[in-house]
């Protein structure tokens, strides 16, 4: 009995971390995103490590795949046993963390395929602390499935071929797209919020200044505000999450109008995204505004997209020539869409028909 519980635990860690790790490894970039909340405010504030989220998730996927590998394979078990304990005890510290102090929404556990609350994140992480500690306890019951010069050898190209994913996603465009605006969605329908959705609940506070002294105050408290009292700010608090549409935050800002609804009915229209105009990469830019100009001959509209301030916007249009202009959206939004800063993205009526990487723009069929 005991052995059956250890190889089923064997089997069943092995593969979700493969499962999990995969899924993060075709999309590093969005997990950093993740680790970058986590060393930023309001969690641990730990601005020195922001820098390096990116490395930190590279390393922290491969190893996740590696070593389910390496579990199943029965590959220096005592090792590998003792590095998916340490490094599950961590994950479930964050995720209880997250959920306890509701800090983070959404742990990036399984990227983007799959969205989990954050007690949901710790369930499963409290789930698979169980089934490592029977692995620790049993670890002599772990054998190797083939000889050491094999075991070796798979392990290696495992870690070659994590190493040559992770590469491969960075330069060009996550393998499996799992966003909402993956190639076929459209953005207007990702918007929509259906007819008897859950609404949400959320309670106000309102603090005024009475006599010299902030003071909170609830909805059922307002006519009861005395006379004087001088309004200084709102706080929000969610009580029940309502229905978030997939695309919640998409804007198409400028000169303080939003034109969403004008240009997403545009038949053809080529967006450059660029979340963050001042990191963005120097040589993705000067292809930009060549591209405009064959886009602008096969009766293209075509725009930029940034979250960057308009200071930043006019110093990039000057540097680089771009005689196309910039609509506002949220920073955040943008990573969303694409990955690669610049992008490109083509829209026919709000549907996305093609997704580029600056590196692959020779890839637009125009």
């Amino acid at each position: 009995m005991k052995n059956i519980l250890t190889q089923f635990s064997r089997i069943f860690v092995g593969i979700l971390f493969i499962i999990s790790g995969l899924i993060k490894l075709n999309d590093p970039l969005g997990f950093s995103y993740k680790l970058a909340e986590y060393f930023g405010e309001p969690v641990f504030n730990l601005p020195f490590f922001v820098r390096f989220s990116l490395a930190i998730a590279i390393f922290l996927v491969i190893l996740e795949v590696v070593l389910g590998i390496m579990l199943l394979l029965g590959f220096k078990s005592k090792l590998t046993v003792w590095l998916l304990l340490i490094l599950i005890i961590k994950f479930t510290f964050l995720t209880f963390y997250s959920a306890y102090f509701n800090v983070v929404k959404d742990c990036g556990c399984f990227g983007d395929a799959l969205h989990l609350t954050p007690w949901e994140s710790f369930t499963k992480d409290v789930v698979l602390l169980f089934f490592i500690l029977i692995l620790f306890f049993n670890v002599k019951l772990i054998q190797p499935l083939f000889k050491a010069k094999i075991q070796n050898i798979l392990v290696l190209i495992s870690i070659g071929l994590c190493s040559f994913i992770a590469y491969w996603v960075l330069h060009h465009l996550p393998i499996i797209d799992f966003r909402p605006f993956k190639v076929g969605n459209n953005i207007q329908k990702g918007m929509e919020i259906p007819e008897g959705a859950p609404q949400s609940v959320v309670e106000m506070t309102f603090i005024y200044k009475v006599n010299g002294v902030d003071t909170e105050f609830t909805e059922k408290d307002l006519m009861k505000i005395p006379a004087g009292a001088t309004f200084v700010d709102r706080k929000d608090k969610v009580i029940v999450e309502g229905y978030v549409p997939p695309i919640h935050d998409f804007t198409m800002e400028k000169d303080g109008a939003d034109y969403k609804d004008e240009l997403l009915q545009n038949p053809k229209l080529m967006l450059f995204v660029a979340y963050d105009l001042a990191i963005a990469n120097k040589e993705g830019l000067t292809q930009l505004e060549r591209l405009k100009q064959q886009a602008d001959a096969k009766g293209y509209t075509v725009i930029g997209m940034t979250g960057s301030a308009p200071e930043q916007i006019e110093k990039t249009k000057k540097e680089f020539g771009f005689t196309f202009d910039f609509y506002f959206c949220d920073a955040t939004a943008l990573k969303t869409i694409e990955r690669a800063n610049p992008s490109i993205v083509i829209l026919e009526k709000g549907t996305v028909k093609q997704k580029v990487h600056y590196n692959d723009i020779e890839d637009l069929k125009l």
